[in-house]
């Protein structure tokens, strides 16, 4: 979402998060299936099992992937909540020591004398001022919103979902298993292509450098995997 500021006119990106948590689901549903699938390819003679197996792993790894996210943003929550429980307490207790670093932060923006004063005394004023105040200024803690943990756990698990589709889908098909191996091979890297230019575009760094180093490591992890697979087979029948 990005934010137009009426007057001086600015764009921001404001969906950082939820950018977040699409890229880490759809980075590893691309990857994780596609590099297993292409394991299997070298082990086995049947597209069906790839696309059984490959099915297994991406419902359990959304699961687990949808849980981990929901974890950390708990995790989030459940600190910010301490963090700020304490710096209450701190108010509470040594209000002079924490009047004085309310004072330093106005300080290290460059006022002095009366308008230092009047600003820290206009923050100490109202406590629950104070508290947010310091929570942003001191410790750079911005609350979690409540909803997230749960918001989280379904974006990733959704795009978990949506990116292992896309290696797998050639297995669906009739075609033999070494051509749905190289359709997989040839639709994921275009799709890790195009995801890696999405990812740069949205979170600012180069489009064509976040495309190719997306690309190159789904390719690198399937190669992996494949020659495992096939050495691992190799070893197995001889």
């Amino acid at each position: 979402m990005y934010r137009a500021v009426t007057g001086h006119r600015e764009t921001h990106f404001t969906g950082s998060e939820t950018v977040g948590d699409i890229v880490i689901g759809m980075s590893d549903g691309l990857t994780v299936p596609f590099a297993l699938a292409a394991g299997l390819s070298g082990a086995v003679a049947s597209g069906h099992v790839v696309l059984i197996a490959g099915i297994a792993e991406m419902a359990a790894g959304s699961i687990a992937m949808g849980l981990g996210g929901y974890l950390a943003a708990r995790s989030a929550h459940d600190s910010y909540v301490s963090e700020r429980a304490r710096e209450e307490r701190e108010i509470d207790e040594k209000r002079d020591a924490e009047v004085q670093e309310v004072r330093d932060i106005f300080a290290g923006y460059g006022l002095a004398g009366e308008p230092l004063e009047a600003a820290t005394q206009a923050i100490v004023g109202r406590r629950a001022t104070w508290v947010e105040f310091m929570m942003k200024e001191e410790l750079g803690l911005d609350e979690p919103d409540p909803r997230r943990a749960l918001r989280s756990a379904v974006t990733i698990g959704l795009s978990y979902v949506a990116g292992g589709i896309i290696p797998l889908a050639p297995y669906a098909t009739r075609l033999p298993l070494t051509q749905a191996l190289l359709v997989s091979v040839a639709v994921t890297l275009v799709a890790l292509f195009v995801f890696g230019a999405l990812k740069g575009r949205f979170t600012g760094t180069p489009v064509w450098s976040s495309a190719l180093q997306t690309m190159l490591v789904g390719a690198a992890a399937s190669g992996v995997a494949f020659l495992i697979a096939r050495a691992v087979s190799g070893a197995g029948g001889a």
